[in-house]
């Protein structure tokens, strides 16, 4: 098992370079519980659930017609992982620049422990409880 306290480092290091894009940049999320949590940890900016009237492609227009770029950080399942694709494919087709590094960085992270973005302030107070439990 990694060192809790290299993986608490890890995941706030990604944390705050997700808040630094979401200055720049919209955060894509699949619904309010995934913005209620990145809000919960800090990130301020745009956050847009995608699942929402408009549509993926909605979205992507949007955002296009707006000059933004966006961060896809939906979860790391299989429906995620398909809404990604998706959401690549709709903001390319579009000429949205966009960012999915953060999203596979937590995938990797958080593999053993967690798979959505819901879960990242439960994984954050997780990660502390296990480094207080090595000291």
């Amino acid at each position: 098992m990694r060192d809790p306290g290299e993986m608490l480092e890890e995941f706030e290091a990604i944390m705050e370079e997700l808040r630094e894009l979401a200055r720049e940049s919209v955060i894509l999320v699949e619904g309010r519980k995934d913005r209620c949590a990145l809000e919960r940890l800090g990130v301020s900016g745009e956050i847009v659930q995608v699942q929402d009237a408009r549509g993926i492609l909605g979205v992507a227009e949007e955002l296009a017609s707006r000059r933004r770029s966006a961060v896809i950080l939906t979860d790391w399942d299989r429906k995620g992982g398909q809404l990604a694709e998706l959401l690549r494919n709709a903001l390319r087709s579009c000429d949205v620049p966009y960012d999915d590094g953060i999203r596979m960085k937590m995938a990797v992270l958080g593999k053993k422990d967690i798979k959505d973005v819901e879960s990242l302030p439960a994984f954050a107070n997780l990660l502390e409880e296990r480094r207080r439990a090595v000291r």
